[in-house]
């Protein structure tokens, strides 16, 4: 990546401008390319963890669940489980997700006996809103909705479920599944195994995004998980079972990377001999990269503050604006043979490109997944009607309360005392992209333009092409859509 110098319009290597920069301080200048087409666009990424598009989605309680993990890796990006979660519950998700299938969404299932109050319950789980009907695992309905609407919750299913079914085959070519779908003009369709038993759900979307994305697997073929863990007491312990649980790629994590705590549990971890990639942080220093990677990581973690969760910078004062923090840090991993996943800051598609172009990896993104139907929380309603989940901050006091419920009352009193970060924010749902894919389409569909933009065929072509300029706050807000007449 080079700058681009004011004035002459030509590239230096050095940023015109003697501060640290945020993702809204820059922009992009477009290069002569020869990609014809952003689906020519290879998004694959160099750093082990078997990502096919540079998404990995932070290890946040409010965020990173078994939904959110099978999801996201069936497009391609991974998933981190939180540090707080027991080992077996961990365990348990690790295998539930290593069984789902590679094209197929996991159905919810009732029973015709079951009520619309259960649907109701259950339905707002999955962005595709339906259920599965099934008697002796075999489909005999489906309910979404629509057909609960005016019902009493406790109507039996098998007086409102639609018995007209169209059934698609395991194995089906996804294209085939889109036409027969779109022909039978069916938003989604059961799918059913040799023996009539329900495999699986597949909606018109999702069997069209399985033609555009490649998922994360691993050698088995079986979807990709991460999970982190801390650097305090057992942390070494914990790391020891979930390498024995099968876990895709392990992040040792905490706010303050560049530590002691952290060198000698990265230290242990590695004398573990993992055969997946390693990843530490956060840090924001090429000082902090060297010794984490000294220490045993494969891919160090970058940014302090920049989070929407995060008060650390409003609290202490530290961190350092996310994109020249990237930027020095990737540089330093690079140079070492190494990775960085740029941690916290994105709010929209242009930020993750902006990431990639400093030179990371892979971008980590929290928050803006919270207002999902994947995250884990439960969906609420304000009083205009408006669909929200919760979202809190990893080192908040009620983050805090979660990880030390095992501690005396007093010692949870005392930590409680110091926190940094939000307890409870409205993470509100998007009506027009109300699951984690119609963000990832968005994401990447603003990633693939910004490499032909840059005439960038793949991920490390984007970072060695990308030209990128300084601008004020004027120039960043130049570039934000009208939604509405300025008249």
């Amino acid at each position: 990546m080079r700058f681009l110098e004011p004035g002459t319009g030509r590239p230096v290597e050095t940023a015109p401008v003697p501060y640290d920069l945020t993702y809204d301080d820059v922009f992009m200048v477009p290069n002569r390319s020869a990609v014809g087409s952003r689906h020519g666009v290879d998004l694959s990424t160099p750093d082990g963890t078997g990502t096919t598009i540079p998404i990995v989605v932070a290890n946040m309680t409010a965020i990173a669940g078994r939904r959110m993990a099978e999801t996201v890796a069936r497009r391609g990006g991974l998933v981190v489980i939180p540090q707080d979660i027991p080992l077996d519950v961990v365990t348990e998700v690790v295998s539930w997700g290593k069984q789902r299938h590679r094209v197929f969404d996991t159905p919810i299932t009732l029973g015709p006996t079951g009520t619309v109050a259960d649907a109701l319950s259950l339905l707002p789980k999955r962005a595709h809103g339906a259920g599965i009907v099934v008697e002796d695992g075999r489909p005999v309905g489906v309910v979404t909705e629509s057909d609960l609407n005016g019902v009493d919750r406790f109507t039996q299913l098998s007086e409102v479920m639609s018995r007209e079914l169209v059934l698609l085959e395991d194995g089906v070519d996804p294209r085939d599944a889109f036409n027969r779908l779109d022909a039978a003009h069916r938003k989604l369709a059961p799918v059913v195994g040799a023996d009539g038993r329900l495999a699986g759900i597949l909606t018109r979307k999702s069997a069209l995004r399985a033609t555009l994305y490649t998922p994360n697997t691993d050698a088995d073929g079986r979807l990709r998980i991460a999970v982190a863990v801390g650097i305090n007491g057992g942390s070494v312990r914990r790391a020891e079972g979930l390498l024995a649980a099968g876990v895709d790629t392990l992040v040792v994590d905490t706010a303050h990377g560049h530590q002691d705590s952290m060198i000698s549990t990265l230290r242990a971890i590695r004398a573990l001999d993992p055969r997946v990639p390693v990843v530490a942080g956060n840090v924001v220093s090429a000082e902090g990269v060297r010794d984490l990677v000294d220490a045993g990581a494969d891919i160090v973690k970058v940014g302090v503050g920049p989070g929407a969760m995060c008060t650390t910078r409003m609290m202490t004062g530290v961190g350092r604006p996310q994109f020249s923090a990237v930027l020095e840090c990737a540089a330093e991993a690079r140079r070492l043979g190494k990775h960085v996943w740029a941690d916290g800051g994105v709010r929209h598609p242009r930020d993750v490109a902006m990431a990639l172009a400093a030179g990371a990896s892979n971008v980590m993104i929290g928050s803006w997944f919270a207002g999902t139907h994947e995250s884990p929380g439960d969906l609420q309603q304000d009083p205009d009607g408006r669909f929200y989940k919760e979202s809190y901050g990893m080192a908040s006091a009620r983050a805090v309360q979660k990880r030390t419920s095992e501690e005396s009352a007093y010692d949870r009193a005392r930590k409680g005392l110091f926190e940094e970060g939000i307890s409870t924010s409205r993470m509100y749902l998007d009506p027009a992209r109300p699951g984690v894919e119609d963000l990832i389409d968005a994401i990447v569909a603003g990633v693939r333009s910004s490499c032909t933009y840059a005439g960038a065929g793949s991920v490390e072509e984007f970072h060695e092409r990308s030209v990128v300029g300084v601008q004020s706050a004027a120039g960043y807000a130049e570039g934000q859509p009208l939604h509405a007449s300025w008249l």
